[in-house]
């Protein structure tokens, strides 16, 4: 054995009782640090180094507005790494405050975006960063790997732009590539208005300079975001009686309704060339904020830089939750083992060991994937998988739901939306969007007049599919604008044991399983930069993504799809009448009647990728 190897061996074993903070404060050293920037601002950065000094480490990058807590030079982290397999590794793990927040200078801009010609942002901020580091801090080994989740995944992206040269392997999770059209702000132009007013009421207030703590979370006065939403009124009502203009980010966003430059410029997409260096994308299948990021920048890496060492790894998980959580179950659905322990083990510490410290090639395939249902883990060497197909998945008659194209000259089905009683997302009480509802029982909605249900037959043998999910409908209403959203649903047998413990004490025969959800504001149906108003009455065809899964409907289920026009309130009110919606008053909003087609000439289905057996 190499001695390089065995100093390795021996540093695992120095490390291996690195755990709470005396176990870093024991292994590790830590400093304190403002690094310059290009411009003369200087970032607030904490670095911990290993004390054992038999060999050289890689830097472990992670930059974040949301703080890097614990100040100060004598208070520790519990864990450095992102779980702690990587504390025992040993790396030199770098924490920085990102420009404008905290303890770092400058003004903070939400989702800056990239623009070479516009001076400093997060791409010359992380490039700055690592080269001081490589000039100022010791015993490294000219290697540097970074990583984050969510708005620090977007800040990984940023630093892929333009590389370090030293950057050798990022790990982009859950991060955000598109705000308008499937990330944060939006799903294909309709407005997350819970979780925008949420995040952005603690996150991007005007800053005050003389403290470093993080805002209190608003107070909504209530448990119960519903009714708190709804008797807010017209979206407008938002800086009259709570944020009085002082979240400038907000201000932006009531200015900016349609896919204008202000939104297209934060798109990160464009800018994902020449990337030589190993990504692992992370995504999570029920991630509640940013399932279409990963996606999209893992599809455009792929497409701009065929070469690339690039690997995507979904699991069922909510957002981050592969580096917090056990993943053996998600709310009430169960998934057979702890997927998120085998996320850290087998793919995310080989990954960055193998690129920054010359391990063994642990031989990733290019897609990763959890196969939810048959609860299997499963390799591909592409993604979607050659071996599917897409199959379209019509509604039918008398609420059915079938491969079987309609053969019925008409046929149609309505439903009557109110503004005023919007169908809710969860069944929970609570002010926040949350997570679980992203896989939640859909049983407490599927009676509402306003939410058609069509069901297929009980499948005689496994379904699984492997790809995107394309929604098509074949629409008229009575408005001038509506949203239309579609879930796709496993429905489990009537027998189906009931999970065990069960303190919720819910009953899994016939559960419907949420596997996939979205929303699409039909004023964009043609164009997300000039929206067009429905015209009453005509047949409009309205069709959209979805997004990817790997799941399988088990022999002796059934597949759902129920389709509603509001989603209250993770998705603002349409007031179903064509006009900015940011400024509508409350006479704008009225009521509306929809309805969706399902004749031979003009059909509604859901488009599935099918694994071919």
């Amino acid at each position: 054995m190499k001695l390089r190897a065995l100093v390795g061996l021996a540093l695992v074993c120095v490390l291996g009782a690195c755990r709470g903070e005396d176990g870093v404060r024991v292994h590790y050293t830590k400093r304190e640090i403002m690094v310059p920037m290009r411009d003369g601002v200087e970032l607030f950065t904490i670095v911990y180094e290993p004390k054992d000094r038999s060999s050289t480490y890689p830097f472990l990058l992670l930059r974040t507005p949301y703080a890097i807590p614990p100040y100060g030079p004598d208070a520790y982290r519990e864990q450095l790494g992102p779980s702690p397999e990587f504390d025992r590794d040993g790396f030199i793990f770098v924490f920085q405050d990102v420009r404008g927040k905290f303890r770092s200078e400058g003004e903070f801009v939400v989702m800056k975006p990239y623009d070479p010609a516009s001076g400093p942002d997060e791409s010359t901020d992380n490039y700055d960063t690592i080269e001081w580091l490589l000039e100022n801090v010791e015993n490294h080994n000219g290697r540097v790997g970074q990583y984050g989740v969510s708005y620090p995944g977007f800040q990984t992206v940023m630093g892929m732009i333009d590389a370090h040269p030293a950057l050798v392997a990022s790990s982009p999770q859950a991060s955000p590539s598109d705000m308008f059209i499937g990330d944060d702000w939006h799903h294909n132009g309709a407005f997350r208005l819970m979780y925008a007013f949420n995040w952005l009421s603690r996150n991007a207030q005007v800053r005050d300079k003389t403290t470093t703590e993080r805002v209190e979370a608003f107070d909504y006065g209530t448990p119960d975001g519903y009714r708190f939403f709804l008797e807010l009124g017209p979206i407008g009502n938002v800086n009259e009686r709570y944020f009085s203009y002082s979240v400038p980010t907000w201000n932006e966003f009531m200015q900016h309704g349609t896919y204008d430059d202000y939104w297209k410029d934060q798109v990160v997409l464009p800018h994902l060339n020449d990337i030589d260096h190993a990504v692992l994308n992370v995504g999570g299948w029920f991630d509640a904020e940013d399932f279409y990021g990963p996606m999209s920048i893992y599809y455009e890496i792929e497409a701009r830089n065929p070469d690339n060492d690039s690997v995507l790894a979904v699991g069922p998980w909510l957002h981050g939750g592969w580096n917090r959580m056990s993943g053996d179950s998600l709310g009430q659905v169960q998934f057979g083992s702890p997927t998120s322990e085998f996320f850290q083990s087998e793919i995310h510490l080989p990954f960055f060991r193998h690129h920054l410290k010359d391990a063994g090639d642990p031989e990733l395939p290019e897609a990763y994937v959890f196969e939810t249902g048959s609860n299997v883990w499963k390799s591909y060497d592409r993604w979607p998988p050659e071996t599917s197909v897409k199959r379209k998945l019509f509604l039918r008659e008398d609420g059915g739901l079938a491969f079987e194209a309609p053969e019925e000259a008409s046929g149609a089905d309505s439903y009557v939306s109110d503004p005023d009683k919007p169908v809710p997302f969860t069944n929970e009480t609570r002010t926040t969007q949350g997570h679980l509802w992203m896989i939640e029982d859909q049983r407490f909605v599927a009676s509402r007049p306003d939410v058609l249900v069509y069901e297929s037959d009980v499948l005689d043998e496994d379904l699984t599919i492997a790809g995107p999910i394309l929604a098509h409908l074949e629409v008229d209403t009575t408005g001038t604008d509506a949203d239309f959203i579609v879930k796709l649903i496993d429905v489990f047998p009537g027998d189906a044991p009931d999970n065990d413990p069960n303190p919720a004490g819910v009953r899994m025969g016939h559960f419907q399983m949420l596997l996939a959800g979205e929303v699409f504001r039909a004023k964009f149906r043609d164009s997300f930069e000039h929206p067009q108003p429905l015209v009453p009455g005509d047949k409009t065809t309205i069709e959209f993504d979805l997004r990817d899964r790997s799941h399988t409907f088990e022999k002796g289920h059934r597949v759902m799809v129920q389709i509603q026009s509001t989603w209250f309130p993770v998705i603002d009110r349409n007031p179903q009448r064509f006009v900015d919606i940011y400024t509508a008053q409350e006479d704008d909003f009225e009521v509306a009647t929809h309805t969706i087609h399902r004749s031979k000439d003009s059909p509604s289905y859901v488009e599935l990728n099918v694994v071919a057996r």
